[in-house]
């Protein structure tokens, strides 16, 4: 059963408790009308309470029933109204309701003095005797309580959906940069192509007289083009400008990296500190450019991270290139004390030997070189990152907790015909795949 729009309380909850509300309304009514049901009062505090059960939606009408209930000496309807009101910030109305229900204690005031009858018996003993006021302020204290929490956990959900909101706007982010800064790899490595291919025709054009006229007009056709792709590289690259952080509103250039060789990066991270044991098979001269971009971007992300939550958990990287596919694993185990390692020289020099190793690791700051600067600053992106690369490229990433440390992996098919599959990365429980909407 579901509850009125505005109503806290369960329907199944409420409608018993407006049921004992009546009977205690028809006992109080009773005893204010000196014992016998011939009087009107016990019935219209029957009516108030059940007029109680839509306070949600017509709260004034049950103030009215309320206030005739405690004319009549039924207080009871009168404090749900009064804890209504204080709960949702309707302050007006309570007041207005309570200034009402002093006024209706007036008449009766002055007919028990008239009769000089007690002021503490009867219908007048509703506003003199000392219950009522007690339970009236404990129904505005519960009230003004109820509204304050509502409030906060109001309050607490709209930030959690601004929280929402920008994680959602920060991953987009992250993922527009990094199809600008595959833009700009792109644009470096296809530079650099075509400027060799202009180096070669310009070769050619200097032995023209010596070529057919046809070749020759060829060579400069392709001369040509090759200039104007270069230039429309150029434009495409000044697109990609990122603003300037300081907020003047000038633009700078993005350069992307010169693409690093992969037994350079893993020798910059052993001398940093870390322990990693490392396998590179296939022929990686023969895999694109951007599968080794890709993979550059893997294992550095991965290494980034497991320097900075496990710094002293031994790493192992796995890298095949050729077909079918390209496919990378980096596995970092759980961390080790530091009894357990040797010193970072003889991490440096290459795999561990057998036997107890102790290494001291310290943790990497921002001008590390086996650090790199987009990382340090990528805020937790940096997977969202590579999942927007690989995705790019037709393949698929796992990222996931595995044997008490942190598993890596990812597969890029070598053509995009390639179905890549999920079962040729065999993900490990607790692994997630990174999906990129």
């Amino acid at each position: 059963m579901k509850s009125e729009p505005g109503r806290g309380i369960p329907l199944w909850v409420e409608a018993p408790s407006v049921v004992v509300l009546a009977i205690l309304s028809i006992l109080e009514g009773f005893r204010s009308a000196g014992g016998t049901l011939a009087d009107p009062a016990p019935w219209v505090g029957v009516i108030a309470s059940f007029a109680a059960f839509g306070r949600y939606r017509f709260a004034r009408t049950t103030a009215v029933f309320a206030l005739a209930a405690i004319a009549g000496g039924c207080v009871l309807p009168f404090l749900v109204v009064l804890y209504h009101f204080t709960s949702r910030g309707r302050m007006r109305e309570m007041w207005v309701c309570l200034a009402i229900a002093i006024a209706i204690g007036v008449p009766w005031f002055a007919i028990a003095l008239a009769r000089g009858q007690s002021l503490f018996e009867g219908r007048v003993g509703t506003w003199t005797g000392l219950g009522n006021p007690v339970l009236a302020g404990l129904a505005l204290a519960l009230g003004m309580w109820a509204g304050s929490r509502r409030r906060l956990m109001e309050a607490l959900k709209g930030q959690v959906e601004q929280l929402r909101v920008e994680r959602e706007l920060r991953a987009e982010q992250a993922r527009s940069a990094e199809r600008a800064r595959i833009a700009r790899e792109m644009h470096d490595v296809l530079a650099h192509r075509l400027s060799l291919l202009m180096l070669h025709t310009g070769v050619l054009q200097m032995q023209a007289q010596s070529l057919p006229p046809a070749v020759v007009a060829r060579i400069d056709l392709l001369r040509g083009t090759a200039g104007q792709a270069l230039d429309d590289l150029r434009e495409v690259l000044g697109a990609l400008r990122s603003e300037d952080p300081t907020g003047t509103g000038r633009t700078k250039a993005s350069t992307a990296p010169a693409l690093q060789d992969l037994a350079e990066l893993l020798a910059e991270a052993r001398a940093a500190g870390q322990l990693i044991d490392s396998e590179v098979s296939g022929d990686a001269a023969s895999a694109s450019t951007s599968h080794r971009l890709a993979v550059d971007r893997l294992v550095r992300e991965a290494l980034t991270n497991a320097r900075k939550h496990a710094h002293t958990a031994p790493v192992g990287v796995r890298v095949h290139y050729g077909p079918p596919a390209t496919t990378v694993e980096v596995v970092n185990g759980p961390v080790m004390d530091a009894k357990e390692f040797t010193a970072p020289e003889a991490v440096a020099a290459g795999p561990a030997v057998p036997g107890p190793l102790v290494v001291r690791v310290a943790s990497a700051a921002p001008g590390d070189p086996a650090l790199p600067a987009d990382s340090a600053l990528s805020g937790g992106y940096g997977l969202i990152g590579l999942a927007e690369r690989v995705s790019a490229l037709g393949g698929h990433l796992y990222t996931g907790a595995t044997g008490g440390g942190w598993r890596l992996s990812a597969r890029l098919p070598v053509s995009s015909a390639d179905p890549c599959p999920a079962s040729d990365l065999a993900p490990a429980a607790g692994l997630c795949r990174v999906s990129v909407s």
